[in-house]
């Protein structure tokens, strides 16, 4: 896949802040932990993925999304390519789980299928 494709996907690290993201994961943020709904970061396209929040190693509430769930997204946007998955996992390893945005980063972990 060249670069030029990778950047015409919508789902870049995107972070946005809970306002424009599913109600239920909202929802959820704001009462369990609501001292941190302010600071606390969501991974935009990704709100299906969406499993919880965790403790990063600076002790720091995230966000915590399914990798497999991210890359079964991102396998839709890439369907009409040659070996979608494989674009798929290239893009999400680069440009997803290899951005850095702040002590509030959204994590990124494999989950049992």
């Amino acid at each position: 896949m060249s670069i030029s494709k990778v950047k015409k996907t919508p789902y870049t690290l995107a972070i946005m802040k809970l306002s424009k993201h599913n109600q239920k994961i909202v929802d959820f943020i704001e009462v369990d932990h609501s001292d941190y709904s302010d600071k606390i970061l969501l991974a935009d396209g990704f709100d299906d993925a969406f499993i919880g929040v965790g403790d990063n190693s600076q002790g720091n509430p995230v966000a915590v999304y399914s990798i497999e769930k991210c890359l079964d997204i991102l396998a839709e946007q890439f369907k009409d390519e040659e070996d979608a998955m494989s674009d798929a996992i290239d893009y999400f390893e680069f440009n997803v789980r290899g951005s850095y945005v702040g002590e509030f980063t959204p994590m990124f972990i494999n989950t049992l299928s």
